[in-house]
This record gives C-alpha cells, structure tokens and sequence, in this order.
C-alpha cells in the first residue's frame, strides 16, 4: 500500500498528526507512507520511525508541477487532515483512487470519503483520526493517541551546552504569530520575577519572530538564572530544552503540543481562542482562560483586539498561572 498523507498547516497541526501516521504504519505495517508538508516537518519528522518519505511543498511551488510529482509516485490512498482547497483539489488532480477528508474540508466533494468535522471540543489528534474509520484493515487497538517527537541522545544533552540541569527549570514560550494570542507583557515579567526569587533556572525560546517580545519580558532583569534563547536555536535544539525542562509556560502555540509530544507539563494561557476547537494539551496540561462572551473572536487570532481591550489576555492572573506552574513543579520533584 502507497500511502500519502496531506498536512500543510502550522507546526503545532504538523505535531499532532503524529499519532495518525503512526496508527496507519500500525494499520498497514508493510506500506510506504510519504506526507505532503511543509519545510518545517523536516525538524519534526526527524528519526520517526514511521514516516517513510517526505515531500516539502510550499505554495511558492508550482502547483501543477507538483500534481506531476505526485502523479508519478502512484499512491493508492491519500488522507488530508488539512482542509484547505488546495490539498483537495491536489489530491484529486493526482489521481490516488481512495481519497478520505473532512466533509468541512474546501471542495470536499473532491474526496471518494469525507468524515464530519467539528469545534465540539474534540481534541485534534482524535479528529484526525476519525479519518481512519473507513479503512478495511482500521481497528481501534491499533491507533495510537500520543504525540511524539523522536530525540537522540545528543539532541537531549542540548541543555548541557547551556549549563541547564535535566528537570531543573522553568520554561516559558512568550510568542505567537498572532499578537493578540500572547499573554501581556507585565504578566510574563512578573511570572519570571517570582521564580528567580525562588531561584529558579527560567529559559525563554521561540522563534525569531518572537525575539521583539521576548527582549521587552526580559529588559530589566539581570540574573544568571535567566537564559533567553529566543531566536537563538533551531527546532531540534527547541525540543531539546523542552525535553529537560520541568514545566512549560506558553500561549495557545506550537509549544504546547511540542512538549506533549516530548512528556514535559505544560500551562497554557488561552485568549482570543477556546479549547473547543480542539488544541489544549493532550495529555500533560493545565489550560487558563476567561470566560467571556467575546471568545472566541476566530479561529487563530488577531494583530490586535477586535474589541479594542484585551480582556481575554488581560484579565488572566498571574497568581493562577504561579499556582498552575507550582502544582506541575511540585509533582516532577
């Protein structure tokens, strides 16, 4: 069986379609299983033992040569838990003979089977597999629920190279691609404060984008046991630290899912978004949020409040995300 699976979404989405692609190697353990992402699932899929190819597609590919590539592997089954037009239309002009998505997927009606999909609080992972049911060979025994990222030994000894101790520290992810998803400012400075008074080891990381917002959290403090890297490491070496760390502070974003996949707590501040839509952590996890009529104000979020206050992000307490990071640090002692 020639397998390939479509996932062109973010790199939170990427993570949690792990577990899919493990449970269809379970379900046909002598396929071939190529996904379709993009350059980022490189860093993801790294060591995964059951990913067999990967293809990088970026929309400044063009489409149709890429139709032709994909024409030429001869799949015999194609699954997109992405639901945009594109991975639809994609896999049709292919022309894979079983093709499954989601019935709110763009041109669904391009697909041989469709499964519903829903905001009903259904986690992600569990709604991507839901396109497995129509498999012949599907049995729930053998899906596999779980996130999980593949390190090496020397990808684990990262925190080393940052005089880090394995379980030692608190780890905060500040950034989001959406301004309005980030907690406030004060909040996160006052979240460090309170550790580094408890000397505690506090590390920050993300991505370059997220190097502005990190520099303001960070600007004032001057001690040892604050390590910014944001913007100074590559994925892998992200996953490194999130391995080591003890807990993860972070906003409704990739992190989350990157440290449920790697066995490491997480406390999530929610804003604009709501855990309906699928995206709270898995399984290791503690979600913070306000209940107000105005969320959730999309599906992602926003360069700034529609409503023009920010309550959502706002009104979070920083005494609740203290006590929500005790709890996890307490039980890892």
């Amino acid at each position: 069986m020639n397998i390939l699976v479509w996932q062109t979404a973010f790199l939170g989405d990427l993570i949690l379609t792990t577990p899919l692609i493990a449970s269809l190697k379970n379900l046909y353990p002598q396929s071939k299983i190529t996904l379709v992402a993009k350059g980022f699932a490189r860093a993801v899929f790294q060591n995964n033992p059951h990913l067999d190819n990967l293809l990088i597609y970026e929309k400044k590919e063009n489409f149709f040569s890429f139709i032709q590539k994909l024409k030429k592997a001869r799949f015999d089954l194609a699954i997109s838990p992405h639901r945009s037009h594109r991975a639809s239309l994609a896999l049709f002009l292919s022309k894979i003979p079983q093709r499954i998505g989601f019935d709110r997927a763009g041109f669904s009606f391009l697909y041989t089977k469709t499964f519903p999909h829903a905001f009903d609080g259904t986690h992600e992972i569990e709604r991507n597999l839901s396109l497995l049911q129509g498999l012949s060979t599907y049995a729930k025994n053998k899906l596999v629920f779980e996130p999980r990222l593949y390190l090496t030994s020397k990808e684990k000894s990262i925190i080393q190279t940052y005089g880090l101790t394995y379980k030692d520290y608190l780890l905060i992810a500040p950034g989001s691609k959406w301004p309005t998803k980030r907690w406030t400012r004060q909040g996160f400075q006052e979240v460090i404060s309170y550790w580094l008074k408890k000397k505690v080891q506090v590390v920050l990381i993300g991505d370059r984008e997220d190097a502005p917002f990190a520099t303001q959290i960070t600007t004032g403090f001057n001690s040892p046991l604050l390590l910014n890297l944001v913007g100074k490491t590559s994925l892998r070496e992200s996953f490194g630290l999130i391995k080591g760390a003890r807990v993860i502070l972070s906003n409704d974003s990739a992190p989350v899912h990157m440290a449920q996949a790697l066995n490491t707590p997480a406390v999530v501040v929610f804003g604009p978004t709501i855990t309906a839509f699928g995206f709270y952590p898995y399984k290791l996890g503690k979600v913070l949020e306000v209940p107000l009529k105005c969320r959730p104000c999309g599906l992602h979020g926003h360069k700034a409040c529609p409503q023009k206050h920010h309550h959502c992000m706002q009104q979070i307490e920083v005494s609740q995300v203290i006590t929500s990071l005790e709890n996890f640090w307490e039980k890892n002692l």
